[in-house]
């Protein structure tokens, strides 16, 4: 589906250079000059003596001019617009406002489900999807919603009621807002920007292209030859960059025999970073490769290894032109960084990168580096911010775990009609174990498994997990015990929020951390306990070391995007040198004082930095969250704090973290523990 998809935009040959703003299409975006803007502005305030409505005109008569084109009238009928449109009192305010939600709630609901539906035959485990299955599960009925909604003036009408406020405004002024003043402000999020159809696919474009090249870039591990030449890897061994690379290294810290296959692995990372590697031994078993001297061989004879084209950062430049275009119709959010941070995530990127060296920079790093030094017996590498040595491993037999699993849950039904059990030994009331339960459905899954909320309030929730004939193993049970905390926040902040527009969490970062929280009491649930004494040792120091490590690659990913910024016009082969630059900074700043290594550009590796940019930010900055919460309620009623908490709904990260646990996002809690895990670790 990935691939036809890219075939199509291709045949539709548009090219980034087309989209570059002519003075006439610029006039086009707005057809209202200041003039008109503050007329209609006078105009309306005579109507109104209240000075928070007086606001609303300001704002939201400058927000309707700013995407008014000829498409949508003449400048009289802009005028007539505003003065019809305009809610001039609380009660017709309050009108609108409950029309919208309501009518949003359908749409949402109902595209929603149509989503879930058009996808359930390649998502559920019941039948072998057919090629129009997959074909029609790539449908999305939300692709059109926001250029639907201002062609028919809509959009019009809710940017001229409900003000945009930036995200200082929400953090400073939403603090002593209402419940309904902020429901107010997430109306007013949901059209700040119209980005034309053909730039939104540019983009699209773009995306699809670098996440179908990463997609297709492995290395065929059993081809890999050291100085030797021996073979290290199984011959059917084929590794995607970066997270298969990554996740074997991590997987050969159980043996010191497995030092020399690690190293040949980085050797492997730092080809592709620097694109020194040869391009006839991508996603290839026609050759062998010796990564540490570069050289390629084939039936006896040595090949030229002539390097990839720098086609890594080729996607990443057309990613960047792309948000580029985007830029010019965004307004609020000039900037990708800004679309991302003070936009999506809602924390700003200077304050990410705050809290990001409040952990890096703080001295119990080098204390953790050498307790991981003295269990390795050696000096450390670059590969060791991978150390995966302090997973808490149960005393529980995988085979006496599967057993139980299997026994307890033959089916999804089963699973289903013990999720009011779970619920209660979580510290749920009966009657709300029963409540929550009931909008849940449990469903077989084809993948690993997923949760699917449900948007409206006659729907349900669907939990999806592995199920084998034979019955749910431990892996399965585990997954499905992580996506019933994702149900549960669903649920919860659908059908127990005050008002619709009000309905989830800030952001992704926080239902995971609801889900990582049932997971980590899997065996409790199932009357079984890890008797490892320093499992809470063990566990504080690996989330720290992995966060440790994945704030060094987001620091990359922010720093490379704001040079893109600043350097728009570079070739490929200076993005290429750029990012390895900072890369090398970013590590000699953090890391090397801490591993003992200098100038390794391995931060560089990650494929989400091309095929989905600016996200990394968000993996730690869930691992803070998380922690927070998990130990504010450590010693509470998890199904109570979690009910208070969630009935906050959609504020943002800050304000969410304030009423939830008392302090914004730190990362002192962590950094915390991690001294005590030190100081007190067996």
């Amino acid at each position: 589906m990935k691939n036809l998809f890219i075939i199509i935009l291709a045949m539709i040959g548009i090219s980034f250079q087309s989209f570059a703003l002519t003075p006439a299409e610029r006039k086009s975006m707005s057809t209202i000059n200041n003039d008109v803007r503050k007329e209609v502005i006078s105009n309306l305030k005579k109507k109104v003596s209240e000075a928070k409505h007086q606001i609303r005109i300001e704002r939201g008569v400058k927000q309707v001019a700013e995407y008014w084109n000829e498409k949508h009238g003449s400048i009289d009928d802009f005028k007539s617009f505003c003065y019809e449109y305009f809610a001039t009192n609380d009660e017709d305010l309050n009108a609108l406002f409950n029309s919208i939600s309501n009518h949003m709630e359908t749409i949402f609901g109902h595209f929603n489900k149509i989503s879930l539906d058009l996808k359930r035959p390649v998502h559920l485990d019941i039948a072998p999807p057919t090629k129009f299955d997959v074909l029609i599960s790539g449908y999305e009925p939300y692709d059109n919603l926001t250029s639907n909604f201002f062609d028919n003036k809509l959009a019009h009408v809710i940017n001229l009621n409900f003000p945009f406020y930036s995200l200082n405004e929400k953090n400073t002024l939403g603090k002593n807002w209402s419940r309904l003043e902020w429901a107010f402000a997430r109306v007013g999020d949901m059209f700040a920007e119209n980005i034309p159809t053909e730039i939104r696919q540019e983009s699209s474009t773009a995306i699809a292209a670098s996440d179908n090249y990463i997609s297709n870039y492995n290395i065929y591990m059993g081809y890999l030859v050291d100085i030797k030449g021996n073979t290290m890897f199984p011959k059917d061994m084929k590794l995607i960059t970066h997270w298969n690379l990554r996740d074997e290294i991590k997987s050969l810290y159980g043996d010191k025999k497995n030092l020399e296959k690690q190293e040949l692995i980085y050797q492997v990372m730092l080809r592709i970073i620097t694109q020194t590697i040869p391009e006839i031994v991508i996603n290839s078993d026609k050759c062998t490769w010796n990564p540490i001297t570069n050289q390629v061989f084939a039936e006896g004879r040595e090949l030229e290894a002539k390097p990839e084209p720098n086609t890594r950062y080729k996607h990443l430049l057309n990613n960047f032109k792309a948000r580029k275009l985007v830029d010019q119709y965004s307004p609020n959010y000039p900037t990708y960084i800004n679309a991302k941070f003070d936009g999506d995530m809602e924390i700003p990127q200077a304050e990410v990168e705050r809290i990001f060296k409040e952990l890096l920079t703080a001295p119990v790093a080098k204390d953790v580096a050498k307790l991981i030094k003295k269990r390795l017996g050696r000096d450390l590498k670059p590969f060791d911010i991978w150390y995966d040595g302090f997973k808490s491993r149960s005393t529980i037999s995988q085979d006496e775990l599967n057993g139980k699993t299997k026994a307890k849950y033959p089916n999804p039904a089963a699973f289903a009609k013990d999720i009011p059990v779970i619920l209660e030994k979580l510290g749920f009331e009966p009657s709300k174990a029963m409540q929550i339960a009931s909008r849940i459905d449990v469903d077989p899954s084809r993948g690993a498994g997923h949760a699917w909320g449900a948007e409206m309030r006659t729907e349900k929730a669907h939990l999806r997990t592995r199920i084998g004939k034979d019955g749910m193993d431990y892996k399965g049970y585990n997954i499905a015990v992580h996506e019933l905390g994702h149900n549960v926040e669903q649920t919860l902040t659908l059908y127990d929020i005050d008002n619709y527009m009000m309905r989830g969490v800030p952001n992704t970062a926080f239902t995971e951390a609801w889900a990582f929280s049932f997971q980590s009491r899997d065996l409790m649930l199932l009357g079984m306990k890890n008797e490892d004494k320093n499992k809470e040792y063990l566990d504080a120091l690996d989330n720290y070391w992995a966060t440790f490590e994945i704030m060094g690659v987001s620091i990359v990913d922010m720093r490379v995007w704001n040079w893109m910024y600043a350097n728009p016009n570079c070739t490929e082969a200076e993005l290429n040198a750029a990012v390895n630059k900072i890369a090398t900074e970013v590590w000699n700043e953090f890391f090397a004082p801490v591993i003992g290594v200098k100038d390794s550009p391995i931060l560089g590796i990650y494929s989400h930095m091309i095929d989905n940019p600016l996200y990394l930010s968000a993996y730690p900055v869930g691992h803070l969250i998380e922690f927070q919460i998990q130990q504010f309620v450590k010693d509470k009623n998890l199904a109570q704090e979690m009910q208070r908490m969630l009935k906050q709904g959609r504020l943002t990260p800050e304000l969410w973290m304030q009423g939830a646990v008392g302090s914004g996002i730190t990362a002192k809690p962590m950094v915390d523990a991690t001294i005590e895990a030190i100081n007190n670790i067996k």
